[in-house]
Parts: C-alpha cells; sequence; structure tokens
C-alpha cells in the first residue's frame, strides 16, 4: 500500500513537471549566444533579448499587439458587463440561447472561427484592418469576460442596492457607490484574462492581418517560417513573462475563483 502510494505520487510529481518542460527548454534557449536555437547553450548572452528590444519590426507589432489587446479588453469586459447584467438580473425569452450564444467560441476551433470571420469582415470591407482584429479578438474573448462577471453578479447580495436606495438614493448612484464596487473582482479578472487571450492570440488573427497590421505573435509566426534564431525563444520567454505576471497579480489580488459557478446567496 505504502509502496503503491509512493509510485502514484512520483507519476503524479513526473506529469506536472513534464508539462513545463517545453517551455523551461524555451526560456534557458532564449539565453544562447549563437544563432541558432540550441539546448542547453554553450554559452550564455542577452543578446538575442537585446534584438528584440531594439528591432523597429519587433517593437511596432508588440506596439500593436499592446494597443490591440488593451482596447479589446475594454470593449470585451462592457459587451460582457452588459450580457451578464441581462442573464442575472432579467428574464426573458431565449436568456438561455443567448448565454450558449455568448460561450459559443469556446465549442469550435479557431481555424473555423477564422474562416466565418474572413467572409464577415470581407462583406465589412475591412480585410487586412486593425478593425478587423479587434472584432475577431473581442468574440473570442467574451466567454473569458462573461463568465467572471456572470459569477460576480451571483454572488452579490442584492440587498444591499435594496437598502441603498430605501434610503433614498438614485439608481446610478446605486451603480456607481454600490454595484461597480461589488462586481470590482469581477471586472478586474474580465480585463486581465482578456487582455491576455487577445495579446497572445495568434491562429484566427493570421486570417485576418494585412500589411499595414501585424501583432507580436503572427510576426513570431512569419518569422520563424524563414528562420530559427533564438529571438523566437526570445519572444516567447517575454509572453510567457507577461502572461505569468498578469495571472499573478490576478491570482494575488483578486483571485481566481471567479472561474468557478457560484450559486446566488441572497
Amino acid at each position: 500500500m505504502i509502496l503503491g502510494r509512493a509510485l502514484w505520487r512520483l507519476w503524479i510529481f513526473l506529469i506536472f513537471a513534464f508539462l513545463p518542460a517545453p517551455i523551461l527548454v524555451v526560456i534557458v534557449s532564449s539565453f544562447s549566444r549563437s544563432g541558432y536555437l540550441r539546448f542547453p547553450p554553450t554559452e550564455f548572452s542577452l543578446r538575442w533579448y537585446g534584438e528584440f528590444l531594439s528591432s523597429p519590426i519587433w517593437l511596432k507589432a508588440l506596439g500593436t499587439s499592446t494597443v490591440l489587446a488593451v482596447g479589446v479588453a475594454l470593449a470585451t469586459t462592457a459587451v460582457a458587463f452588459l450580457a451578464a447584467f441581462a442573464t442575472s438580473r432579467l428574464r426573458f425569452p431565449g436568456k438561455g440561447s443567448l448565454e450558449l450564444l455568448l460561450l459559443s467560441p469556446l465549442l469550435f476551433p479557431h481555424a473555423a472561427i477564422g474562416v466565418a470571420l474572413l467572409g464577415v469582415v470581407a462583406a465589412l470591407g475591412w480585410i487586412g484592418t486593425f478593425q478587423a482584429v479587434a472584432l475577431a479578438h473581442v468574440i473570442l474573448c467574451i466567454p473569458f469576460a462573461y463568465r467572471p462577471i456572470l459569477n460576480s453578479m451571483r454572488k452579490m447580495d442584492l440587498a444591499l442596492e435594496e437598502a441603498a436606495m430605501s434610503l433614498g438614493a438614485e439608481p446610478a448612484y446605486v451603480f456607481r457607490h454600490v454595484t461597480l464596487p461589488l462586481l470590482r473582482p469581477g471586472l478586474v479578472t474580465a480585463l486581465l484574462f482578456s487582455f491576455i487571450i487577445s495579446f497572445d492570440e495568434v491562429t484566427v488573427t493570421l486570417f485576418l492581418i494585412g500589411p499595414s497590421v501585424s501583432t507580436l505573435p503572427t510576426q513570431v509566426f512569419a518569422h520563424i517560417l524563414e528562420s530559427a534564431d533564438p529571438v523566437i525563444a526570445a519572444i516567447s520567454s517575454f509572453l510567457v513573462l507577461v502572461t505569468v505576471v498578469l495571472v499573478a497579480l490576478l491570482d494575488r489580488f483578486v483571485g481566481l475563483e471567479l472561474f468557478v459557478e457560484a450559486e446566488r446567496s441572497r
């Protein structure tokens, strides 16, 4: 029994050790001095990080990704908030269908979504534009913004709003000073996860970008088709660092439990 339990724990440890192994290989390879990917490096250097941070092409793509992710996070959180408010506070026909529609981007492969959106943006005349990529990212991020906001609303005690209004507060005042502060964890979670998903998204974006618009992940994809120098590993490590820092901050100050279904407590 003891031996079996020890082997089971060893097996679990090996599985969890194997999962981050490819990421660790990429991070270590990014410090190589040589002009090609090699693990382990024979010499260590920050050469490729310097090339990334000094290249106008990479910096332009980084700026585009950052601006895009910030705009998408704000737009997605606003849309998800309105949708969550409607589905949690109102009763109307087709509410279940609306929730399924909001979560539907999780059900389809990104390649299929990219092909479908290509037809939509072609009809709008947006092929290869910033607007097309932003629209696609908002659609992809909505499920990840909707769920934490909805769960935050379900956990909120509506008696607090009723008490404020019974004391003479106007609805707008109650919304600003009671509702929004109580929903702050869900809103912050929606903002950060929307930013992360938009910043890292590549599959759907490849269908919609043009010569004037290129995000950092798509630029990495295009570069790796031509060259396999360690600058790709340096950029990938940078993206991993950004994601880990944002998730750590989210977990530290807000928590990740809002992605778990919560029953409303009254």
